[in-house]
């Protein structure tokens, strides 16, 4: 799956590709995540998780698997789609494909992680807590990234981050799923 801000191609010959997490990595910080999200708010009482579509769907569906095994405690599950909220849709050439967002709970006054695969502009994720407050008006919003890889543009910081990668600005960070049919890792992609 592409970075969440867009900013990734398809690997072709003439790009360098190398790998920053295998499966294995994957899963350690996942495992590691469950653990921050538990320490940090005492337990799982009154904590949802929203992931972003597609890859925070994956990641958040992991992480209340671990949870649950953690904590043997039931987290409520969110798909949260951000499409119409993302402040490029007026200078996009193509009409972006709205999915759907998933929230079978009340969010008020609970705390939400929401989750994504990469943060890197900070523009997905004020997208996605303006759609979330539209919802409802939670308690507190968390952020729980697999990849940060900087080149923030507005103020934005993961509460959770399960590796953080300083790139620059022609490299892209691609992340694949088994739920897709590809064996899980995390890639960088020189252009």
């Amino acid at each position: 799956m592409p970075d969440s801000d867009d900013d990734t191609t398809m690997t072709t010959p003439l790009h360098h590709e190398r790998t920053l997490m295998d499966q294995q990595e994957m899963g350690r910080a996942l495992t590691r995540i469950s653990h921050e999200i538990l320490e940090r708010n005492k337990g799982a009482q009154g904590l949802a998780l929203v992931g972003i579509r597609t890859g925070g769907v994956y990641l958040a569906q992991r992480l209340v698997n671990r949870i649950h095994d953690i904590e043997q405690s039931d987290v409520p599950l969110g798909e949260l789609d951000i499409t119409l909220y993302r402040d490029d849709l007026s200078t996009r050439r193509d009409q972006p494909e709205v999915k759907r967002t998933l929230i079978p709970f009340n969010i008020a006054d609970m705390k939400i992680v929401l989750v994504d695969d990469v943060l890197f502009t900070g523009r997905t994720i004020r997208a996605a807590m303006d759609a979330l407050i539209d919802l409802g008006r939670p308690a507190e919003i968390q952020l729980a990234v697999l990849v940060d890889r900087g080149h923030r543009q507005l103020p934005i910081r993961a509460t959770y981050v399960g590796k953080s990668v300083p790139t620059s600005e022609d490299e892209q960070i691609q992340v694949f799923f088994d739920e897709v049919g590809q064996e899980d890792r995390v890639a960088i992609v020189s252009l």
